[in-house]
């Protein structure tokens, strides 16, 4: 599971101390946390539970990490209502109190709920959880009343697509980043290590990402060459060349006009950067001459295809 944490944040019509008690409270939490109340001496390192009301059974234990009233409090999260969620390791829970007004009669709540990285059926079933417990806190401290008890949400989350589509958001942050150090300047050993740790951690993640192609991973072989290629690691540049040509002849039908041509750019690059000057020239010739329809396309490909560095190959 790579989606490791939930994130919440809401605003109550109560000063802090109000909402830590609310929090603390055994008689308060049985209100709107789920029917259960939450027992413990509140000492760092030592022991809670939330039992359930109805036959004191546990529903989730952990140890207090943090009690610093009425400030923040934060614990370990095990979960014990269901069998399979009991099975999987402790998260973290946190709660932030702030002031959200001057005189301190609005409360900022933040709750984090991290470290879910190898708990994705807890990460699944609090998802919704806690948005019911932050939505009945807020209700029963400004009416008085309890929120009462709603429906379950319809369709379950699958923790496989969350972890996809956390793949595939890293996959798109780690490429654009590559691209702040493809400015053309000259890497010193951090910004080389940055570089091709950026560039490979594009990769990783396309091939583990939600609707990822063999399109996106010739994409992403040809960042991983550029980037060993304005190193000058040539034998690495082709061999990630070569590999972006087979991903996209794999995939033709599904590669646009301008995939073409970065593939030849990049076997060209990465030629001249061995001295294969004559090879190096035919695939630059190759690359100049796909049809890029889209002239906007076609402007970045062609402000690529002449950027630096290409090694003393004359192809203008």
């Amino acid at each position: 599971m790579a989606a490791t944490a939930h994130l919440y944040e809401i605003f109550i019509w109560a000063p802090r101390e109000t909402v830590w008690e609310a929090l603390t409270s055994p008689e308060l939490t049985g209100r709107y946390f789920h029917h259960t109340r939450l027992e413990s001496s509140f000492l760092p390192g030592e022991p809670y539970r939330y039992v359930l009301d109805h036959n004191d059974a546990d529903a989730v234990d952990g140890v207090i990490e943090t009690f610093d009233p009425p400030h923040r409090l934060v614990m370990t999260w095990h979960v014990l209502y269901d069998d399979e969620m009991a099975l999987e390791p402790p998260s973290r829970v946190e709660w932030t109190l702030t002031p959200a007004n001057d005189d301190g009669t609005v409360t900022r709540v933040t709750l984090r709920h991290a470290d879910l990285a190898l708990s994705p059926k807890t990460w699944a079933n609090v998802r919704l959880g806690w948005v019911a417990v932050i939505d009945g806190l807020k209700t029963m401290l400004e009416t008085g009343e309890s929120l009462p008890d709603v429906d379950a949400p319809s369709g379950e989350i699958d923790p496989v697509e969350v972890e996809g589509n956390w793949h595939r958001t890293q996959a798109i942050t780690a490429h654009n980043s590559a691209w702040q150090l493809l400015d053309g300047r000259a890497h010193n050993a951090d910004e080389s290590d940055d570089l091709l740790q950026r560039a490979y951690a594009s990769a990783y993640h396309w091939r583990r990402a939600t609707g990822a192609t063999t399109i996106n991973q010739a994409r992403a072989a040809w960042l991983v060459s550029r980037a060993h290629v304005v190193l000058g690691d040539g034998d690495v540049a082709l061999r990630h060349a070569d590999q972006c040509l087979a991903f996209t002849s794999e995939a033709a039908h599904d590669a646009a006009d301008f995939d073409h041509g970065y593939t030849y750019e990049a076997r060209a690059r990465a030629l001249a950067c061995l001295g294969r000057l004559d090879e190096a020239r035919e695939a630059y010739r190759r690359a100049a001459a796909v049809e890029i329809s889209d002239q906007q396309d076609r402007s970045i490909f062609e402000a690529d295809l002449h950027a630096k560095p290409w090694f003393g190959l004359e192809h203008r």
